[in-house]
């Protein structure tokens, strides 16, 4: 059984477990501190638990993540949750910072080797981690004991025997370290878990403090210096409230994450994004690891539907003059009912304004989805190198592979077993490759490649042909204008309500219908015939195929007219 020397309460069940676990099946001799705040210049950082074992420091990071892990980059992608920053990297930058402070409180303890640790607590947890540059510094609860005694994980020049050096270790830490007393809070949200992050911005996921049992939200926690020089810090906050600007200008819409507030601490040492927590995977968990690997199991449909979301959001910002200007699948969720929203506005431009943060954009950019002309010049992101960006997106998912580098051309052959270009429409192939035209002026965009997508999935069917025979004839006609009018008694003429004249066209649904076209579609060419075969008028003009038609009809029409005036002779002559 470990010894428990302090620290503060644990934030969350799963940093219970792991203390619980180290102090009940760790040796006697191990030494335990949990929840601690280590200063940092003039920060602090925040540690779950510190084990000195018998040849090593060990400093901890819990995570209650669950289910598949995957690592790409600095970047993880857990299911069902957004990305955030690898809690690796950050750990091991605190494992460095706490090194030297013990060096700097006593010398000899430049020869204990930290080490850091994630701790998955998850039962189902699961990280996959292709390039393998985390997985050595991440465990499982099951595999925490052994792990922490694995002396080979100690780096060469380091002592493999802490037993001289525990009284000073300990000394050392009581002299720095101050016991963490709650979880940490900004605003009124208070955090539930810690994701992750870098130097510059972590990831909370947390809850509104004042309502109990509330939904939970993103929080992206800005590091500041509130002690730099004006200018500096100036330029510091315009890339910090970039997001918030970018987000601000686009009104609500379902395939955009939505910004909920913006804010600093007190002392602007820090400000807050809060942004929806979305319950989706990252669209890089549908793809390979690998840019050129197989995509996921998404059908063909859903992958379409995917690709017309991406194009839906940007068209809408877009038309709220955003430029998005990092867009990779990395900034794409599919929630889990299968719609996609846009995220990762850190680097957009909200409109024309007189500074720029594009020089930040070479450490972010995935090169992958850079439009050529913005490879070497960032600064020259436009809306047009968006569309390029989801011209790319929008292959990759499709295929299941990036397109070859160069001009788009005949895209090459599918990969085997996975969705080829034979099972998408050759219309939406041929737009992709519009959209990923080298000439920024030649790309469609969004909201055009939007409106050419939608026409490609769902094609409009072609009008029914018109009944073959006879053209068939109402029972009962309208009778024939009275003579007054000053026109013959013409079945093809008819007067209007307002007084004018017009010739008439065969009811909805006859041949003369299916010649001039329903509404809102170009009228057939117009097929004449002479007039002693298709039938004229009394202007001796020659009648179209539908107008004949009419005159075929004209005895049934002159009937009524006949008994009326058989019926005023037998009046007059009393008949």
């Amino acid at each position: 059984m470990a010894q428990i020397v302090g620290g503060g309460s644990p934030v969350n069940d799963a940093e219970r477990r792991v203390i619980a676990h180290l102090r009940d099946h760790a040796p006697d001799d191990w030494l335990l501190l949990h929840n601690i705040e280590v200063p940092r210049d003039d920060d602090t950082f925040e540690v779950d638990v510190i084990v000195l074992t018998g040849h090593a420091l060990c400093v901890i990071d819990v995570k209650g993540t669950r289910g598949r892990i995957e690592v790409a980059g600095t970047r993880w992608f857990p299911q069902r949750r957004q990305a955030f920053g690898s809690p690796v990297t950050k750990l091991r930058g605190n494992g460095r910072a706490l090194k030297g402070l013990l060096t700097q409180e006593r010398r000899e303890l430049g020869r204990v080797y930290v080490d850091s640790l994630v701790v998955l607590t998850g039962a189902d947890a699961e990280l996959v981690d292709p390039a393998g540059r985390d997985s050595r510094h991440v465990t499982g609860l099951d595999g925490l004991i052994g792990t922490l005694a694995d002396v080979s994980r100690v780096r060469r020049g380091h002592t493999t025997d802490t037993t001289p050096y525990g009284t000073a270790i300990i000394e050392a830490l009581n002299g720095s370290v101050r016991r963490s007393t709650a979880p940490p809070r900004f605003g009124s949200w208070e955090v539930e878990e810690e994701l992750g992050g870098d130097t510059r911005v972590t990831e909370y996921r947390a809850i509104n403090a004042t309502v109990p049992g509330s939904e939970t939200v993103l929080l992206r926690v800005y590091r500041a210096d509130p002690l730099a020089e004006e200018e500096p810090r100036a330029a510091e906050r315009r890339l910090i409230t970039n997001a918030y600007q970018a987000l601000t200008r686009i009104p609500a819409h379902p395939c955009v994450v939505r910004a909920r507030d913006f804010f600093a601490v007190d002392d602007e040492s820090r400000f807050v994004l809060v942004l929806d927590d979305v319950h989706g995977r990252a669209l890089h968990l549908h793809l390979s690891g690998s840019p050129d690997g197989p995509s996921d199991t998404l059908p063909a449909e859903a992958r379409l539907d995917v690709v017309e979301d991406v194009l839906l959001a940007l068209a809408h910002v877009h038309a709220n003059n955003v430029i998005h200007r990092a867009l990779s699948p990395a900034c794409v969720l599919v929630t889990e009912e299968g719609r996609a929203m846009l995220t990762g506005f850190d680097y957009a431009k909200p409109g024309p304004r007189a500074h720029t943060v594009a020089n930040e954009l070479p450490n972010v950019l995935d090169t992958h989805y850079a439009a050529p002309e913005c490879q070497a010049m960032p600064e020259r992101m436009t809306a047009a190198s968006d569309v390029y960006a989801a011209g790319v997106i929008a292959f990759q998912v499709l295929t299941g592979r990036l397109p070859a580098p160069g001009a788009p051309g005949p895209d090459a052959g599918p990969v085997p077993g996975e969705a080829s270009p034979d099972e998408v429409p050759a219309a939406v192939m041929d737009l992709l490759r519009r959209m990923r035209d080298p000439a920024p002026g030649s790309r469609p965009c969004a909201a055009e490649a939007l409106a050419d997508l939608r026409r490609a999935r769902r094609p409009e069917s072609p009008p029914a042909p018109g009944p073959a025979g006879p053209v068939p004839v109402p029972d009962v006609l309208p009778p024939p204008p009275p003579a007054a009018s000053g026109h013959p008694t013409d079945p093809g003429v008819r007067t209007d309500g307002d007084g004018r004249t017009r010739r008439a066209t065969a009811p909805e649904g006859t041949a003369g219908h299916a010649a001039n076209g329903p509404p809102g579609r170009a009228p057939a060419q117009e097929s004449r015939v002479p007039a002693q075969e298709a039938g004229a008028g009394a202007d001796g003009d020659a009648r179209s195929t539908g107008e004949a038609g009419d005159a075929a009809a004209a005895p049934p029409e002159r009937e009524p007219l006949f008994g009326r005036l058989r019926s005023r002779i037998r009046r007059m002559t009393g008949g």
